[in-house]
């Protein structure tokens, strides 16, 4: 019999294969990749008679596991409002904020005046953190532009991180994430005109789904519905922002739609939990704006839990509510703050996270035939992750079975 021969093998290490429910532990390992995909795990006492490699590395019995995955971010924006910060904790209200010009328009304006290039100038730094913790997806949406030239910049730079970083990179249009200036007490008429920005996008391959901010200050369920039915009619899954101020009934309406993801949920009702049970949607938790906003209402994480939603937990990295570049940091809170195991705040940047993006086929867990992304951290279990805050134990990476530093440059972006 012919031997296998694989491009890299990594021998001596320990895998959270996130398999079965639980952590999938397999120690004293080894997993092979091939055309940037698994081709074999087991033990590595196994692995000599299994195949062989071109590149092979010890890892030095670190721990490895699916490559992290940030399911919800506004991180492809310009500008900055820490200025805000400090006018809130000085004594400034919202509406004084607003009134000065503030709040998500200030970066709407930032946005829309940014070149491509400045764009993601401005955008990569706070990638590179991510991708340095082990991130390996990352999912990117509009909604600082509100009008087609500028959501279509966005969510083009979105496309461009992809190809500069090496990172795998799923865009979302929310158009409907606030009201733009233009469209001052016109919400029916403004939800017309995303509507009709969904065909070009959809046609320019721009967009991977389609999501909404259904809130009072934000858009109506039946604003919402009008969106989801022409996102379907273009064959966009939806997801949305829903119950993170107060119950407004997003939920079950996402489910209705067969939503990849329900988010925030920190007003989320009973009906809604059943509502996305039924379903399979995710329920992707926010911890980042919940902290920053000092919010007192945690989502209903134990009911999530008896209903069996799974629970995907991601940063929302966004320049007014959760400016938060650290996906372990969000592991910690919700552990802290919200009462989760670490094994499901890693299920959660894992398994649970690709399902949230739709794409559990080829990421979230270590199994044969699955995408080759990894991340190599040096701990003694895999719920330190977890466990220390302020701190990043990543060694390496695996993107597509391309073995790096975790640490990475960040290119000039004037070209």
């Amino acid at each position: 019999m012919m031997a296998v021969e694989w491009d890299l093998l990594i021998t001596n290490v320990h895998l959270a294969t996130m398999v079965g429910g639980g952590y999938g532990e397999i120690r004293d390992a080894a997993i092979a990749v091939d055309h940037g995909r698994i081709a074999w795990i087991g033990r590595r006492e196994d692995a000599a008679a299994a195949g062989s490699a071109e590149l092979e590395h010890d890892a030095g019995g670190c721990w490895l596991t699916p490559g992290l995955i940030d399911c919800h971010t506004h991180i492809v924006h310009a500008g900055n409002r820490s200025d805000e910060f400090e006018a809130r904790l000085n004594g400034a209200t919202y509406e004084d904020i607003a009134r000065a010009g503030g709040g998500i328009m200030s970066t709407v304006r930032a946005t829309r005046a940014a070149s491509d290039a400045e764009l993601l100038r401005q955008s990569l730094p706070r990638i590179a953190a991510l991708l340095a913790e082990g991130v390996t997806t990352l999912e990117v949406k509009s909604g600082y532009g509100l009008d087609l030239a500028s959501e279509s910049k966005m969510l083009r730079v979105a496309r461009r991180v992809g190809e500069v970083m090496p990172v795998n990179v799923v865009t979302t249009f929310l158009g409907a994430h606030a009201l733009p200036p233009e469209f001052k007490d016109r919400a029916d008429d403004y939800v017309d005109a995303v509507i009709a920005m969904i065909p070009a996008l959809a046609a320019d391959g721009l967009a991977d789904a389609v999501d909404a901010f259904c809130e009072r200050i934000g858009f109506s369920a039946a604003q919402t519905e009008r969106i989801f039915a022409a996102a379907r009619e273009h064959g966009l899954p939806v997801k949305l922002h829903a119950e993170q101020l107060s119950d407004q009934g997003g939920a079950a309406l996402v489910a209705r739609y067969r939503g990849l993801s329900a988010d925030h949920l920190e007003h989320l009702s009973e009906q809604g939990v059943a509502a996305m049970a039924a379903a399979g949607t995710v329920a992707v938790l926010l911890p980042g704006a919940y902290y920053f906003l000092r919010d007192t209402m945690p989502p209903p994480v134990a009911a999530l839990r008896a209903a069996g939603v799974p629970m995907a937990v991601a940063t929302d990295n966004n320049p007014g509510t959760s400016p938060m570049t650290s996906l372990l940091l969000a592991m910690n809170m919700v552990c802290t703050l919200w009462r989760l195991t670490p094994l499901e705040a890693l299920a959660g940047c894992t398994v649970h996270a690709a399902r949230a993006l739709g794409l559990q086929q080829d990421l979230g867990t270590l199994e044969v035939g699955k995408i080759a992304d990894f991340a190599l951290w040096q701990i003694a279990r895999p719920a330190d992750l977890s466990y220390a805050f302020g701190f990043n134990p990543c060694v390496a990476v695996v993107n597509r079975g391309v073995w790096r530093d975790p640490v990475v440059g960040i290119p000039a972006t004037g070209a």
